[in-house]
């Protein structure tokens, strides 16, 4: 090195008064001389040093958010939000995958057949997401998000919100290959609804595995049932069907809504699962 920087310099550089142009010389310089690098430690408190250090390997050691968690932090998703969102098992391509191929395979048999496949699986897929998300057998980040700095009924509304977000786009994908239905080719909208809320709602009395279930064997058979006495539309897609689902939904609703606090003390966490969350509490 032909020059070395002014200890005025490498001063007020460390303190971060130095100016432009001779910052940049100056940091320009110190990035090849190692000489200089040493002096400027002399004009740095140690404990400063040793923090930078620290937030440099946090920094590193920090797993990197993907894609799913980039995109909800730049809708304003809070972090902590869009981590237990991205973890959500209805977020991953395998599921995603199995719903599309399931939804394609629907439409095919109700193009070629009745459209009563897409109309009546549809419906079940939102039902079946939930409890791939909430469900201590099948999630496979339940610890981690009973355990989460929120109450169950938040965790459980916010993933709920994820698996009726993606499926009712898929499933709106879907009804697009029927375009001669019109409408009729929505018809699955209300009744998932439906099922997605009461299958919730029970959730805090029955588990957030047993009731999906019960709710999707009562749908499977209503449907199975209206199609073998009916001759013409099957009921829960005529109008009538149609307004009893919303009226389903709305009761459901505040249904959920009034039981909210049963979700951090009833059937939907285990007893191992409810110590998990108390000894969070208790420690944060």
């Amino acid at each position: 090195m032909s020059w070395h920087a002014d200890d005025g310099d490498l001063r007020d550089y460390a303190r971060g008064t130095l100016t432009a142009p001779r910052l940049w010389s100056v940091e320009t310089h110190l990035a090849a001389c190692a000489d200089c690098r040493a002096a400027l430690a002399a004009h740095v408190p140690p404990a400063e040093i040793s923090a930078g250090w620290a937030r440099l390997e946090d920094e590193l050691d920090a797993p990197r958010p993907g894609l799913a968690e980039s995109l909800l932090l730049r809708l304003g998703v809070t972090d902590h939000t869009a981590r237990l969102l991205a973890a959500t098992p209805v977020l991953r391509r395998s599921w995603l995958g199995a719903v599309a191929l399931t939804l394609l395979l629907a439409a095919g048999v109700a193009l070629v057949a009745s459209p009563l496949m897409l109309l009546a699986t549809a419906p079940l897929l939102p039902l079946a997401g939930v409890a791939l998300s909430f469900g201590p057998a099948l999630d496979p980040t339940y610890e981690i998000a009973v355990v989460a700095p929120m109450h169950t009924f938040r965790l459980l509304m916010v993933r709920t919100v994820a698996v009726l977000s993606t499926t009712t786009l898929l499933s709106g994908l879907a009804s697009l290959a029927l375009p001669s239905l019109g409408l009729a080719a929505l018809g699955w909208l209300l009744p998932a609804l439906a099922l997605t809320t009461t299958g919730v709602a029970l959730t805090a009395r029955l588990g957030p595995v047993i009731a999906p279930a019960l709710v999707g064997a009562g749908w499977t058979a209503l449907v199975a049932l209206s199609r073998l006495l009916a001759s013409g539309t099957p009921l829960p897609f005529t109008a009538e069907g149609q307004g009893a689902a919303a009226a389903v939904a709305t009761v459901a609703t505040v249904v959920l809504v009034a039981a909210r606090d049963r979700f951090d003390t009833g059937r939907a966490l285990g007893p191992s699962h409810r110590y998990l969350r108390f000894a969070a509490r208790r420690l944060s």
